[in-house]
């Protein structure tokens, strides 16, 4: 089942699939209406985003599923270990995963990311410190980062 949320950073898409979230799609434009029923698993997905974006709560508890490789889901499992607020370079994600060489296939898994937001890809940055990659755009990324407090404005 398919919702639509409106954020700060334009209108997201909801997936929900066997009682998960399982996909956060960030959409360009508003969005026609849906004619979906209600679902317990959306309104704790809108509460917590509500929160969130309100800095009223910093983690999300929500149940949700990805699909993916097996590489793949221990990079977004890897990436809901960093703080709010916090960032980290793909370089430091890489070691983190036990191999600083795969510096490229853990940016790739970041980019592949099927619940941005609630899975923190956008806290990854270049080595360079510049805010680089993110499926959502850069303007949303830096949105982000700057609402945790992780970049100065």
């Amino acid at each position: 089942m398919k919702y639509h949320y409106h954020s700060p950073i334009g209108w997201l898409e909801l997936v929900i699939s066997n009682q998960v979230l399982t996909a956060i799609r960030y959409l360009d434009n508003k969005p026609d209406p849906l004619q979906t029923p209600k679902h317990s698993v959306f309104e704790q997905a809108a509460n917590q985003l509500t929160r969130y974006f309100n800095k009223k709560d910093k983690h999300f508890t929500m149940p949700i599923s990805t699909q993916g490789t097996a590489f793949q889901k221990t990079v977004w499992e890897e990436l809901q270990n960093i703080p709010f607020g916090t960032t980290i370079t793909y370089g430091e994600l890489a070691k983190r995963l036990g191999d600083p060489n795969k510096v490229r296939a853990v940016g790739r898994a970041n980019g592949k990311n099927p619940i941005p937001i609630i899975i923190p890809c956008h806290r990854v940055i270049g080595s360079d410190k510049k805010l680089i990659g993110y499926a959502g755009g850069i303007e949303r990324k830096r949105f982000l980062l700057e609402h945790e407090g992780a970049i100065l404005l």
